[in-house]
């Protein structure tokens, strides 16, 4: 059976049961909730500097989508929890409402929201669960791919996670996350048929083995690969196989076929591709470029632009698509303001800043971020405001920019991070700074209830 991942029942059973509280008491009215994390994952000593907003795109194409369906409303009806009346609201629910939010590609701050949905209370409760789930992800993949982007400047990096991702969906919105924070492609082929994406590919040993004789498997992907001719070298001997190739590359020149780059994939990868480099320039192969995969993080990455390793590219997998050393981030969709009162959680150890809010930054006379203020919509400040109206009663403002502006973007950011904030290591939390309005409003409300 295939999973309907586009289905409104893809959600927590308490945002329905909530829904039929709101629907037996009437409570309809306008909610405001941001969508926020609250802290840098790794605690006192975070494993991330920043983190890089991604999302909202198929944010949106949920809201404008969320309804239920006939057969959905059918199986509520019969499952005998909820009321008639109530079912029978739930099949004439759409969302109407308003959405502001950081575009894609933004560098953001715990405690900063990055979405703000500003609808009936039942919509913008039942938004909860889906908006979190991919807003969530694909930022947590972005933030990872940009640390990668900025260890190993000027490379090709390209994401190779898709067989250990978690789950289908989850391969294809890394790819999209990574991409987006400075990837220059994917070899997840529906990721690139869905946003034009360059795809990468080469061969994997099984191609290899298949074959009684290594250079004969070469050979053969030649003629099936002639413009794109990438061979993976280390199944047997890597080095002995790198010799192989001087020799092939001048049989395939004469049939116009030229070799562009060899692949390592196991091993101690800087010490092969530094003996690799050796033999290929030594053959006249000067031009072949080095391509590495296989258990590749961002200190890795780190650790061979430090030592000038001659590796060309990389294709990043597994640690990357599961965020493997922080594998889920902090953060909450809360209700800010109901009926035109601000509300605000106080539970110990999570509580909110209340209201409608808007996030203004500053930047330093060499255009470096240098400090965020959080405050309340109606307190204008005279940095950039980072929240921007993305969707009115339900409906897109704009269509939604192709992923090479957002990745434009993101690049943009990373390139105005402090030289601090861009290195792997801990760094001094960016200041983001309460304004006097929104530390008034709480004092207020602290002192009400």
């Amino acid at each position: 059976m295939s999973l309907p991942i586009d289905s409104v029942l893809l959600t927590d059973l308490y945002q329905l049961t909530m829904l039929q509280g709101y629907h037996a008491q009437r409570m309809n009215g306008t909610a405001v909730f941001e969508f926020f994390v609250r802290k840098l994952p790794g605690g006192d000593e975070p494993k991330r500097n920043f983190l890089v907003a991604a999302g909202l795109e198929q944010a949106l194409d949920f809201l404008e989508g969320m309804r239920f369906r006939p057969d959905e409303i059918e199986w509520l009806r019969a499952s005998g929890r909820f009321t008639p009346d109530f079912v029978d609201a739930l099949a004439a629910l759409r969302f109407s409402g308003d959405v502001d939010a950081m575009p894609e590609g933004t560098v953001f701050f715990p405690g900063e929201p990055i979405l703000r949905v500003t609808a009936p209370l039942p919509e913008a409760q039942l938004a909860e669960t889906r908006l979190i789930n991919l807003l969530h992800f694909q930022t947590l993949i972005a933030s990872k791919a940009a640390r990668m982007t900025l260890a190993a400047p000027g490379k090709l990096l390209v994401d190779f996670g898709l067989r250990r991702a978690h789950g289908a969906e989850a391969g294809l919105l890394a790819s999209r996350a990574a991409c987006l924070a400075g990837f220059a492609g994917t070899s997840d082929v529906l990721a690139g048929r869905l946003w034009d994406f360059p795809l990468y590919g080469t061969m994997a040993h099984s191609f290899i083995q298949a074959h009684d004789d290594e250079l004969a498997a070469f050979e053969h992907f030649a003629l099936a690969q002639p413009d794109n001719l990438v061979l993976l070298i280390d199944t047997y001997d890597t080095e002995a196989a790198a010799e192989k190739l001087i020799p092939l590359a001048e049989r395939l020149a004469a049939k116009g076929i030229r070799i562009q780059g060899v692949r390592l994939d196991s091993g101690d990868l800087a010490e092969h591709a530094r003996r690799v480099r050796r033999i290929l320039d030594r053959g006249g192969l000067g031009q072949v470029s080095i391509f590495a995969s296989g258990s590749l993080d961002e200190y890795l990455l780190a650790a061979h632009t430090a030592e000038a390793v001659p590796i060309d590219g990389y294709g990043i997998g597994t640690r990357m698509d599961t965020s493997s050393d922080a594998p889920y981030l902090d953060c909450a969709y809360k209700l800010q303001e109901y009926a035109g009162i601000p509300r605000r959680k106080r539970s110990e150890g999570k509580a909110t800043w209340p209201g409608r809010k808007q996030v203004y930054r500053y930047y330093d006379a060499e255009g470096k971020l240098q400090r965020d203020s959080l405050t309340l919509v109606d307190d204008a400040q005279p940095g950039e405001p980072l929240l921007r109206p993305v969707m009115r009663n339900g409906r897109r403002l704009a269509a939604s920019p192709p992923l090479q502006t957002l990745r434009s973007h993101a690049m943009e950011q990373l390139g105005r991070l402090p030289e601090a904030l861009r290195r792997l290591s801990p760094a001094p939390a960016h200041p983001v700074e309460i304004a006097g309005r929104l530390k008034s409003l709480v004092q207020a409300m602290d002192g009400h209830s």
